[in-house]
């Protein structure tokens, strides 16, 4: 959140913090890692890195838009930016003042929605002073507010790269600082789990909707996607964009983010990592006594949704003033399921760079796209997802010549055997698609917190190559042949907008 000024001398000495992790070795890094699971479930990463003066930390909330409710979708985004708004002793000039203030605020935003839920019978007059009402105690309350203390608090002590993001499955909360300011960070991190004020609520949803507004309702791209999960999913919460629906953000609370926040950021649903200059019997101390302060609660419960099993093709057509794109996605398993690393390969083997089969066909050889590609992970990793294909056609080219022409390819995968040379490429770029993941702090930080809260162990990170070199060209054919069927597909095109002609 917020753009901070880069401090060179901060930035050459994180660079020179990332060792080449082919060097270090896969069980040389696995081997220094220290566990710590707090009493109250939240659980830290450590690995210690004593290249460079610089430590990465980052926050893994096993909360994403799949754990919002019908009716307050976008709220998981939304927290994202009141996390950094502040707490009652951070980002307030008089938090008692400020309370009360917050109080009447919502009291003037209920009394106005009331009014407005009313359609076309609400009292215009009513509605109006209502809305001075809400705009005078939006400007009461904002008085007391102290804007980007929190930010400002990380870079005056050279802190680095703070900011948050939000998927379907998780949200992330990151930042670098040196290494003898990671009491700053056990400080901070901790009051904002512990004592969070959603404060500048109904600011920060209007950012949020504009944000909508700027990449989905007037980005084709953006509606194209959001219009193919839809009708790619018909039960899980993956087919529901993350930014939310426009009407759920017009009446979301101060209140659904607050028991938003009480129900899912517990300890127990946290996982934290630092990774660099850090002394493991320190971290582990200052853990203890910063993080422990916060309660223990139950888990929020699973998601029990899942997605029916498709029985016939799915197609979206969209017409906007735009270039063509073409969309392919078929159902798949999650990250925990066997044919992942499967995937992996296809991913590689159809996608990889230049000479990648997408690549040669419709770019090189026929010359009907510009860009073509496929990957799985799509929306999310936690549950089942899909596999997607994506064309741009060539000017004077069409959707359903790179339809076909991607159909023509997974033709081959079924029917053809990856020859030994090839699959033994695939599984060497891998190899090195994993080792640049994890070159620097933050790299290695961001995976181990999504495999620990994805699937139950971070060790899993470095058992991927172990996976992926399991794979052999039947199981390649037996899972194209498996999933890529037309009934499991969900077909998308965005079309330019056809010109109206004058009679």
């Amino acid at each position: 959140m917020g753009k901070l000024r880069v401090r060179n001398l901060i930035v050459l000495l994180f660079v020179a913090a990332i060792p080449v992790i082919a060097q270090e070795g896969f069980k040389s890094v696995e081997s220094r890692v220290v566990e710590h699971t707090l009493r109250n479930g939240l659980k830290f990463i450590i690995l210690p890195r004593h290249e460079a003066p610089v430590v990465s930390f980052v926050t893994y909330a096993d909360v994403g838009s799949v754990d919002e409710t019908w009716g307050s979708t976008g709220l998981a985004h939304l927290f994202e930016h009141m996390a950094f708004k502040g707490t009652n002793t951070i980002g307030t000039k008089d938090y008692k003042k400020e309370k009360v203030a917050l109080k009447k605020l919502d009291q003037a935003y209920l009394r106005l929605r009331e009014e407005q839920r009313k359609g076309d019978k609400a009292d215009s007059t009513k509605s109006k002073q209502l809305e001075k009402g809400f705009a005078a105690a939006q400007e009461e309350a904002s008085k007391y507010v102290v804007s980007n203390e929190f930010g400002t608090a990380v870079e005056q002590a050279g802190g680095t790269g703070l900011n948050a993001s939000t998927s379907w499955d998780a949200t992330n909360y990151y930042f670098n600082l040196p290494s003898n300011k990671v009491e700053l960070w056990f400080s901070l991190e901790s009051e904002r789990f512990l004592n969070p004020v959603i404060r500048d609520f109904y600011k920060e949803r209007d950012v949020v909707m504009e944000e909508r507004r700027r990449s989905i309702e007037s980005q084709p791209i953006g509606k194209l996607i959001e219009e193919f999960l839809s009708v790619a999913y018909k039960a899980h919460p993956y087919g529901v964009s993350v930014v939310g629906h426009m009407s759920d953000l017009q009446a979301m609370t101060r209140a659904q983010a607050e028991r938003f926040f009480k129900s899912h950021y517990v300890p127990s649903n946290l996982t934290i990592a630092a990774v660099g200059d850090v002394e493991p019997k320190e971290m582990i101390r200052l853990a203890e006594v910063y993080f422990g302060r916060i309660p223990a609660a139950p888990k929020p419960d699973p998601l029990t949704t899942v997605e029916p099993p498709q029985r016939g093709e799915r197609r979206v057509f969209l017409e906007e003033q735009s270039q063509r794109v073409m969309l392919l996605g078929y159902h798949k398993g999650s990250i925990l399921h066997k044919d992942d690393a499967v995937f992996d390969a296809i991913t590689d083997l159809m996608s990889q760079g230049r000479i990648s089969r997408l690549y040669r066909s419709l770019v090189r050889d026929k010359k009907i796209a510009t860009f073509a590609g496929g990957f799985s992970g799509i929306p999310g990793q936690k549950y089942p997802g899909l596999f997607l294909f994506f064309a741009f056609p060539s000017p004077g080219h069409t959707n359903e010549e790179c339809e076909n022409a991607i159909d023509s390819e997974i033709v081959r995968l079924k029917t053809e055997l990856v020859d030994e040379a090839t699959l033994k490429a695939v599984k060497t770029r891998a190899r090195a698609n994993l080792i640049r993941q994890l070159n620097s702090n933050q790299g290695l930080a961001l995976q181990f917190t999504f495999y620990q809260a994805v699937t139950g162990e971070w060790r899993t990170l470095f058992k991927q190559l172990d996976a992926i070199d399991a794979v052999t060209a039947q199981d390649i054919k037996r899972v194209a042949n498996e999933y890529f069927e037309k009934n499991n597909r969900t077909v998308a095109y965005l079309e330019p907008l056809k010109e109206v002609k004058k009679p």
